[in-house]
């Protein structure tokens, strides 16, 4: 989730869908306008966002901005009020933050205050198309990636600006070839000829204005007493009724998950879908928006989809590995209102989201069998799906279980839209990235972010899995 080359694409969704599969598809909606602005704290609904504006640094900070680029900001220690995620956003989208952000917390009710941990600064590797309603709203904003740090109640924040000629503080990946042998996708090759640059010197090293500190509190557990007492004021029925209203061919209306079926039950639903048989994987069980706690009034209403699934982008959130299982549904709803009400996003960004553990979580919503539009690979997010792995895998290697849910899970939803896991196909740039817009890229149908994106995401470790994952895929799906 680290770029290095800023980008932002995009593409609009279709009307109706004729999918792959004997399910019912909703016509598109328009939203019926951008989520406003984090202000404050926001009580009405499940959990809260505090925004602090950040200030300039006096003393030594001040000096390791450099007079030359401006100084230091941030916020010394203070008190606050709780909250377990992290992350700065700023005004304007199109601006970059070159330079390093950096927070420590203090645990509720220990006072013991962490080390310094660093943010990562994602520039615009994510997000909506340009051009979709989504991309032009107004009222997207520049962010960096969300960090998970627990139950917390104190906060320091510090945010240096590069020096000039400082070479970016995250240089790219130093291979960008297939992990296990596979084939080097045509993404890698610039059309242009142009070298990609081995880590850009920053060209004006101000720190973007009107920088905050969002500070989540993802609210309490669903069917927590707290919980049940304030539901009747955080969700309507309406809201909830079209969350749950896109799944209900595969699960009952206010399912808390989809169940999993074995591959003969998977085939056997979907009668009219040729195209997807025989080469179809079990569905595996999915925890739906409902199950981990989504508040429905949160995202813009209706859904908007693309065309099909042609390929699934893996990604990991950098949110940091320091959570339990148990707290996977509180980093979601984290994540969630910190795409929507901190960075102006109509919805949760990734299509679907896997924990350490091997859980499946449903994303964006709009039904996990159907072409969602997300937000998660700029210029790549047309007919394509984003997976979300809870966690950093940089220097971390995935446990067993992630792989494998990465690989039930596109045997499944990649085989709705008769696709292999270990094959290849092409994908229509929404420009904004380093290729044109409308220019065919040739991508693995199981990709990383960084196969469409000058970034480190999904991280080394998890990265060299991918291959893994295509072969394990496939067998599911009764390949060879």
């Amino acid at each position: 989730m680290r770029a290095y080359l800023s980008s932002s694409i995009a593409v609009t969704c279709a009307a109706v869908l004729t999918l792959p599969l004997t399910l019912a598809t909703p016509a598109v909606s328009q939203s019926l306008g951008p989520p406003a602005a984090s202000t404050g704290v926001e009580p009405e609904l499940a959990g809260s966002t505090q925004s602090l504006p950040l200030g300039p640094l006096g003393g030594g900070e001040r000096a390791l901005g450099g007079a030359a680029t401006g100084a230091a900001q941030g916020l010394t220690r203070r008190d606050v009020r709780p909250f377990s995620l992290v992350g700065v956003v700023w005004d304007d989208a199109r601006r970059e933050l070159h330079g390093t952000v950096e927070v420590r917390t203090r645990a509720t009710g220990t006072g013991m205050w962490s080390d310094w941990q660093a943010v990562g600064t994602h520039n615009e590797e994510h997000g909506a198309d340009p051009g979709t309603a989504e991309g032009a709203s107004g009222a997207v904003r520049g962010s960096t990636a969300p960090l998970w740090v627990g139950d917390s109640d104190g906060v320091e924040i510090r945010v240096r600006p590069e020096l000039p000629g400082q070479p970016d503080a995250e240089a790219r990946p130093e291979t960008y070839g297939q992990p296990d042998g596979d084939v080097r996708p045509e993404a890698y090759e610039r059309p242009d000829g142009e070298e990609r640059p081995a880590g850009r010197a920053a060209e004006g090293s101000e720190l973007p204005a009107g920088m905050r500190l969002e500070l989540v509190d993802p609210g309490p557990e669903p069917g927590a007493p707290e919980d049940r007492a304030g539901a009747a004021t955080r969700t309507s029925a309406a809201a909830e009724a079209a969350g749950s209203v896109a799944n209900t061919e595969l699960a009952p209306a206010g399912a808390t998950e989809i169940p999993a079926l074995s591959r003969a039950r998977t085939e056997a639903t979907l009668a009219g879908a040729a195209a997807a048989k025989p080469y179809i994987g079990p569905r595996p069980k999915i925890i739906t928006r409902k199950g981990w706690g989504a508040d429905e009034k949160l995202r813009e209403r209706g859904f908007v989809y693309t065309k099909s699934v042609k390929a699934a982008f893996v990604h990991h959130t950098v949110t940091g590995n320091r959570y339990t299982c148990k707290q996977a549904p509180s980093i979601l709803r984290s994540i969630y209102r910190y795409h929507v009400k901190s960075s102006g996003w109509r919805d949760f960004g990734y299509n679907f989201a896997v924990d350490k553990c091997g859980n499946i979580y449903e994303g964006r919503a709009g039904g996990v069998a159907k072409a969602v539009l997300g937000a998660h690979t700029r210029g790549f997010n047309t007919n394509s799906m984003g997976i979300a792995v809870l966690g950093t895998y940089g220097s971390a290697s995935p446990p067993a279980a992630v792989v494998t849910a990465v690989a039930r899970l596109t045997a499944w939803k990649l085989g709705l839209y008769g696709v292999n896991p270990k094959g290849t196909t092409y994908l229509v740039s929404g420009g904004g990235n380093r290729y044109k817009k409308g220019k065919k890229v040739k991508f693995n149908t199981i990709s990383g972010h960084r196969d469409g994106f000058a970034t480190e995401c999904p991280g080394k470790r998890l990265y060299s899995k991918l291959g893994t994952a295509r072969t394990t895929s496939a067998k599911y799906q009764g390949r060879r």
